[in-house]
């Protein structure tokens, strides 16, 4: 029986009776949108106003937009995605939020034409878009779904114009996201010190309330509702606060460490308490990234660990000479380098918790460096979100600074 994801990431099945899908007819030799034909007299009702949407401005971009004002669009919109259209209002491709993240892996940056990110090197799921005819009925428009695993499927006019766009999420009431959450909140917070001398470094004050606070509340607004907090230092201060988290909308756990187990050490204690994958969040940090869109780039790749990546980039201030040996082989001057770095959110398979030694400190880099040894799948997730580890009293004046500003909601 075919299946199709959920909002949420879980399995969505199809009625038997509705297992026949049409056929999807590709051109790659023209190049022209896969579309699939229009159905009628299927003797089931048609709720295509339902579940399509006609105001596509909020979906819409133009090839010469930067990659940013793309981003920013497929915000808006809220759905993942965003269609590139060209003046005559002709559809000429998708972009979803995955394909924005693999395109910053490749090497683009946000101020790069939106144009970049349809070039036929850059991996995508669908090279060429999934469309279905302005007027097909919700049957078959939810059957495309099903077929090719997609939300979204635009509808189009005759001559090529993208005129409607049909939305799983229309079929589907969006739910909770099948995550349990690990918040690692034990650190002593030696380099915020004298700020937390008595006080945990998540239960430091960022803006009007405490900044575990606003993880928490970020993760129930995803979706979130099982939460585990592990802690160490001052960790009563952690429970007298948050309790059960009932007040905070939240089911909240506690890990208490009596000896600091690193950054992974504690996960183990968690292999045996469900079968749903664990979202590991560094206490430290203060993020808006989208917590779905992670699960569904971790699900789409097959990946054991998910580890979440922030481009970090340096211009040298020297022109750099490039040797073979003792032969010159380029100069270039005061380049740009730039990398990934982790940035402390991770989305890990159950299973690998087993992968962790019992009673004994264990760092996330020791798993993933066992991952990788052992031929597990361990791919990353570029954040082009907003981001920033306060783990330094430079970075907790920013925070205050980017609230003050407006940068983060207070």
């Amino acid at each position: 029986m075919p299946r199709s994801l959920r909002q949420d990431g879980s399995e969505f099945p199809i009625r038997p009776d509705d297992a026949e899908v049409p056929e999807v007819l590709e051109s790659p030799e023209t190049g022209a949108a896969a579309q699939a034909p229009a159905e009628s007299g299927s003797g089931l009702p048609d709720f295509r106003f339902e579940v399509c949407v006609d105001d596509i401005a909020p979906f819409t971009v133009r090839s010469d937009w930067p990659i940013r004002d793309v981003v920013r669009q497929i915000d808006t919109g809220g759905e993942g995605l965003a269609l590139v259209v060209d003046r005559r209002g002709q559809l000429l491709n998708t972009v979803t939020d995955g394909d924005i993240r693999r395109a910053l892996l490749a090497g683009l940056d946000l101020d790069q034409p939106a144009e970049r990110l349809l070039h036929p090197d850059l991996a995508r799921r669908h090279q060429q878009p999934i469309t279905a005819p302005r007027g097909t009925v919700a049957v078959t428009l939810l059957r495309i779904m099903s077929k090719y695993l997609i939300r979204h499927v635009p509808l189009v006019e005759p001559d090529g114009r993208v005129t409607g766009l049909a939305l799983l999420s229309r079929f589907v009431r969006q739910q909770d996201l099948p995550l349990r959450a690990v918040i690692m909140a034990g650190g002593l917070g030696t380099r915020l010190r004298p700020l937390t001398a008595a006080t945990p470094k998540p239960m430091l004050p960022v803006g009007n309330r405490p900044l575990l606070e606003r993880t928490i509340e970020q993760l129930g607004q995803a979706g979130i509702r099982s939460i585990n907090i592990t802690t160490h230092f001052q960790a009563d201060k952690i429970r007298q606060h948050f309790g059960d988290g009932s007040s905070f909308g939240a089911a909240v756990h506690y890990h208490h460490e009596a000896e600091p187990l690193g950054t992974a050490g504690a996960l183990r204690q968690l292999q045996t308490d469900g079968d749903q994958p664990l979202l590991v969040i560094n206490g430290d940090i203060l993020t808006r990234v989208n917590y779905r869109a992670l699960l569904e780039y971790h699900l789409e790749h097959g990946a054991d660990m998910t580890l979440c990546v922030r481009r970090y980039a340096m211009k040298v201030p020297y022109g750099v000479v490039e040797c073979d040996g003792p032969a010159v082989t380029a100069l270039r001057e005061k380049p740009e380098l730039s990398f990934f770095f982790n940035a402390g959110i991770y989305l890990i398979e159950p299973s690998v918790c087993r992968e962790i030694p019992g009673g004994r400190r264990f760092d996330m880099t020791d798993l993933i460096d066992r991952l990788i040894e052992r031929g597990r799948r361990v791919v990353c997730f570029p954040i082009h979100e907003y981001w920033l580890d306060i783990g330094q009293l430079e970075d907790y004046e920013r925070v205050q600074q980017d609230v003050e500003s407006g940068k983060v909601d207070d």
